[in-house]
């Protein structure tokens, strides 16, 4: 085994696996929380989503008194939350058991009862929530007739600014309240959204759209009366800033000279952007002087920022972690006080090493963890990540670290459609959907096998999302490659999950099959995992959630009823949740499901 795949300061021997609270059911313990948001004008006032008490909740933070209130309380959690620049009202919203559709409630910050924000309007799923200054909002709304951006302002009945079938998101408002962002695909594609500037009339300021690229609107000047909007776009080949003027048109583009993509926001002075790079499978922070245009590192430890965002002081917060250190919420300006929960005990894993592997369409970069006590080889995961258009990273991942707990190795391939390593990367998915990634997974699959890392018999495919859909598709196309299959939350027909699903998600299948199942039957037949069935021959275990708007439940009772007809080994677990669950011991108990259903079928197959 060579040093790259056996890090050292690693473990010598695994775990112990004790009875009661097992060190990998802690590691799914470990309480997670999102960045906290502050009120604009009034910073000591944030809120934030945590699962510390074991399902994903909203919580308050006040800094001056250190209190932390947990202000929702929901059978299968809240996901999103808001703070009115006043810092008055909390927001969250409503849904029902993870399907995503609802609309958005306030409750006072001190605490007191739920109202909703905007009762004229009618339920809808959630696209895009910017708060502005002196209790105005700019609030987002899909249905299947598409999008419309309502103005909202306390206690008077919602404006309209935006209407249209197509999908969009609300952005920002800028901050004398006078102009609004969004995105939108009037042109059909939303894999490549376009950006619009508008006045609260709805007539236009601005429109851009690079041509075959994507934009993406980050937001207003913090600054009232500086109306330059700061936007993405991919004019070289990948992620890069550009500061735009809407009423004179000036541009001025930045070219930081790093390598991978970028993440961007203000400094809420207006003078400089926060960068966050991220570059093969990690990131780093920069501060880019929008006057001397000099890049300057704010120091972070190796590994991944998962989230930043600049402080009024100049400083800033972030979240970061690492495949072998669990997340921690920290400052530039190492701040003391920014504990928002209780101490909890560190559960270190393994970390994770790099592997560039040869593949059709370049090299792959593959992420592998493997147990320094395992004897290789071992048995492996490849675990496949969603999407598409995301990517593994450096990170710490509870499922990730229970597999390594329990002596299988984890392969993590960025197939081509992952983000991360420039537009022409993320883009090939789009040339046959499914098939592009799948040649990446088997390029990484015979590098395991070939690096001595993964025992050929005892190979497992694993995915949740759009990692699960391309676990059935994989399944299916390479029967040979694999002993058992793990598809949580997967597309498994393409045709009914078109039909089923929320409104934003029929339009990135439009924009990635070219258009409605209508219109290209065959393509989405091509690319269905039911159309290839018969092929499979691996025991699969399929997990689901029943509220799922995104890979609805019919369709994966679809393949399921289809494997029974064939009489194909396999297991369907409904979960009373939505596309991912957002209840602690619901993963957990999904995890063992896993372990079990591995354990069984890979038994004796040495």
């Amino acid at each position: 085994m060579s040093q790259a795949l056996n890090p050292t300061g690693s473990p010598a021997q695994p775990p112990p696996l004790l009875a009661g609270d097992l060190p990998w059911q802690r590691r799914f313990r470990l309480p997670r929380h999102t960045l906290p948001a502050w009120a604009k004008e009034n910073t000591d006032r944030c809120v934030f989503v945590s699962d510390v008490s074991g399902v994903t909740e909203v919580y308050c933070w006040d800094r001056v008194t250190g209190r932390v209130r947990q202000v929702t309380d929901r059978p299968n959690g809240t996901r999103h939350c808001a703070v009115t620049a006043s810092g008055e009202w909390a927001w969250w919203f409503a849904d029902t058991d993870g399907d995503e559709f609802g609309g958005w409630m306030k409750q006072p910050f001190a605490g007191g009862p739920d109202t909703p924000v905007a009762p004229e309007l009618e339920p809808a799923w959630m696209s895009g929530l910017a708060m502005g200054l002196h209790g105005h909002a700019l609030l987002g709304r899909s249905t299947e007739e598409g999008t419309a951006i309502h103005l909202v302002h306390d206690g008077r009945p919602p404006r309209l600014v935006y209407q249209h079938e197509e999908t969009a998101t609300a952005v920002d408002l800028s901050r004398d309240l006078q102009l609004v962002a969004i995105e939108h695909s009037e042109g059909g594609d939303a894999w490549r959204m376009a950006v619009r500037v508008l006045r609260l009339d709805g007539s236009v300021v601005a429109d851009l759209q690079d041509e075959g690229q994507g934009l993406a609107a980050v937001g207003f000047s913090p600054v009232v009366g500086d109306r330059r909007l700061l936007l993405l776009h991919q004019l070289r080949g990948h992620w890069a800033p550009l500061v735009f003027d809407p009423e004179t048109g000036d541009r001025f583009e930045t070219e930081v000279g790093l390598p991978g993509d970028l993440e961007v926001d203000w400094f809420l002075d207006a003078s400089a952007l926060l960068v966050h790079h991220i570059h093969h499978a990690r990131s780093e922070l920069y501060r880019y002087d929008l006057g001397t245009r000099e890049l300057t590192t704010l120091p972070t430890p190796p590994g991944t920022v998962e989230d930043a965002r600049a402080r009024p002081d100049g400083s800033v917060w972030y979240i970061w972690s690492s495949a072998a250190s669990p997340p921690r919420f920290t400052s530039t300006s190492h701040e003391p006080g920014l504990s928002i929960g209780p101490p909890v005990a560190e559960l270190d894993s393994v970390p994770v090493t790099d592997a560039w592997v040869d593949g059709p369409g370049g090299r792959i970069h593959t992420l592998v963890s493997v147990p320094p006590w395992a004897d290789l080889p071992c048995p492996t995961v490849v675990l496949l990540h969603g999407g598409p258009d995301e990517h593994d990273t450096d990170q710490f991942e509870p499922e990730v670290a229970a597999w390594l707990d329990h002596g299988f190795a984890v392969v993590r391939p960025n197939y081509r459609g992952s983000t991360g390593y420039g537009t022409d990367w993320t883009e090939a998915l789009r040339q046959q959907v499914g098939f592009t990634e799948l040649e990446d997974v088997a390029a990484a699959r015979r590098w395991a096998i070939e690096a001595g890392v993964a025992d050929p018999k005892r190979l497992v495919l694993a995915g949740s999302s759009w990692g699960g859909y391309l676990t059935l598709l994989g399944l299916a196309l390479q029967p040979e490659s694999w002993s058992v299959g793990l598809a949580d939350s997967p597309v498994a027909d393409c045709i009914a999950a078109y039909e089923d699903a929320m409104d934003d998600i029929k339009a990135l299948d439009r924009a990635l099959f070219g258009g409605t199942p209508d219109e290209v039957r065959e393509r989405y037949l091509a690319s269905s995992p039911l159309t290839y069935v018969p092929f499979i021959r691996s025991p699969v275990l399929v997990s689901a959630g029943i509220n799922d708007p995104r890979c609805p439940i019919r369709q994966i009772e679809n393949f399921v009823s289809r494997l029974g007809e064939l009489g194909l080994p396999h297991e369907l677990h409904r979960r009373l949740s939505g596309h991912a669950s957002t209840v602690v011991e619901e993963r957990i108990d999904l995890f063992r499901r896993q372990l079990a259903f591995v354990t069984t079928h890979l038994a004796g197959q040495r």
